[in-house]
């Protein structure tokens, strides 16, 4: 199991934590949108962030959609993950390049730009979804998901995320944290972890050591640690052909009529991982035949 998340709590049961390794989940991503290295890295940590949070909050069949909207070059980043520790995502221009950062890394704050808003649209299965939302504040991602959840959510929170871009454009590590504190929680025990993220050396060089979700949980909360949880964390899209053939019944009759005499057919590509779709003239005329149909009823 190369991509995992750990849960754990402290001692004290003050404190909950996750952190994540997710090397493949995000070289596949950068795969199936042929991004260069400033997108890979917005995108990295917002797929990060996303499953983090999804993964604290989410039960059964949920769902929770991050939208990152940045006067950035990167344009929109949309993210959405369920409660089965999968995620997927897309971000509006896979192919920006800005200046390094004056640390020599990756200059994400250049891509996503420093203005504009952090979205978080929650499924719970309720009539309608519940969406909060939160000015970008740094436009590094991490701090933006801790202000979030500062502001709209009311939990005192520390979040982090790194991607590690190869000279090659490969991802050499992709990883993360978010701390959350527990209702009663004293300022003490806050304080103390705190200490101890900012005495963490940078994460990417802790995911390229090859340090693992356990070991970074004990260098957060302590050694004394209680792990709870262990899960798989994946790149995961559920398009098929058959819901992008419930879409196409949603077109208007004209519609449907031009693409199978003018165009022959039509191809539809998910935004979300990139997969193609094609429908033929045959199956676009059983779709309008279908829907003349049920208008007739």
């Amino acid at each position: 199991m190369n991509d995992y998340l750990v849960k754990a709590i402290d001692k004290s049961k003050q404190l909950r934590l996750l952190t994540v390794t997710a090397k493949d989940l995000v070289q596949e991503a950068h795969e199936r949108h042929d991004t260069w290295a400033a997108s890979t890295a917005a995108l990295g940590r917002t797929l990060l962030g996303t499953l983090l949070l999804s993964a604290a909050e989410l039960t059964d069949q949920e769902e929770l959609t991050v939208r990152l909207l940045g006067n950035g070059p990167a344009g929109a980043i949309i993210a959405t993950s369920k409660a089965d520790f999968t995620v997927k995502g897309y971000l509006q221009n896979p192919h920006v390049q800005v200046p390094v950062a004056n640390t020599g890394h990756i200059n994400v704050k250049a891509a996503v730009g420093t203005q504009g808003w952090l979205e978080v649209t929650k499924d719970l299965g309720l009539k309608e979804p519940y969406t909060g939302q939160v000015p970008i504040v740094s436009g590094e991602i991490a701090e933006d998901f801790t202000y979030y959840l500062a502001k709209s959510e009311q939990i005192a929170s520390s979040v982090g995320l790194s991607v590690f871009v190869n000279p090659n454009e490969s991802v050499g590590a992709a990883g993360g944290f978010m701390l959350q504190a527990l209702p009663g929680a004293s300022e003490q025990t806050i304080s103390k972890v705190e200490a101890n993220i900012k005495a963490l050396p940078a994460l990417s060089q802790l995911f390229l050591d090859h340090t693992t979700p356990e070991q970074l949980a004990q260098k957060i909360l302590g050694p004394d640690c209680k792990l709870l949880e262990t899960d798989p964390v994946a790149f995961a899209c559920d398009c098929s052909k058959e819901k992008y053939g419930r879409i196409l019944e949603t077109l208007q009759t004209q519609e449907l009529t031009a693409m199978i005499k003018e165009d022959h057919g039509c191809e539809l590509t998910c935004k979300f991982c990139g997969n193609q779709y094609h429908f033929n003239e045959s199956e676009l005329q059983a779709i309008l035949t279908k829907k003349q149909q049920e208008q007739e009823y």
